[in-house]
């Protein structure tokens, strides 16, 4: 039995239960620092999500609650490669829409993703296609990483949609990720 759970409270012990399968997923130079996603739970910006089996963490995610706007980012969604192609990481997205919707209030679930037309972007791209997400046009250039990005979301309420190409979901993410990286309140 899979053991779902969510803290907005820095754990150090179940840190260092999740960082293996954070760190497979996401290497030191695509991943935030240790001391990035410390300091996010010590300003209450962020939330780890994850399930465990026999005390072994399977999967985890790092997310973001924009309260005003009443949308969640998911920052990070990693499941064990061991435990990959089995159903797990949909349990997840739903898990973590479900919980969006009935803890936060949320109206929709937003991610972003590579933009960069390689076969291991577009792999990702279809995983959040099958789990419900929607992939918008735009392709946004950050000053502070190479890479560029396109935004994907999955509405939580029927009329949730952006009103644009994407360009207006980079507000939410862009803004989560200058409060982790600068400080302050998601809020």
């Amino acid at each position: 039995m899979i053991n779902y759970q969510v803290t907005s409270n820095w754990n150090e012990s179940l840190w260092r239960k999740v960082e293996p399968v954070y760190r497979e997923a996401f290497p030191e130079h695509r991943g935030k620092s240790e001391g990035v996603i410390r300091r996010m739970f010590q300003r209450k910006l962020s939330e780890l999500h994850t399930w465990m089996e026999a005390g072994e963490v399977v999967a985890m995610a790092l997310t973001a609650t924009d309260r005003g706007a009443h949308v969640l980012v998911i920052d990070y969604l990693a499941v064990r490669a061991s435990r990959r192609g089995g159903g797990l990481g949909r349990h997840c997205v739903e898990a973590i829409s479900e919980w969006a919707k009935s803890s936060e209030s949320c109206r929709a679930v937003v991610i972003e993703v590579e933009a960069e037309r390689t076969e291991e972007n577009a792999e990702r791209i279809k995983f959040w296609l099958r789990t419900g997400f929607q992939l918008t046009s735009y392709v946004h250039p950050y000053i502070w990483v190479p890479e560029t990005y396109q935004a994907m979301y999955l509405p939580l309420e029927p009329a949730f949609k952006p009103e644009d190409d994407g360009r207006s979901l980079f507000k939410f993410i862009t803004k989560y990720h200058e409060k982790a990286y600068r400080g302050g309140d998601i809020e």
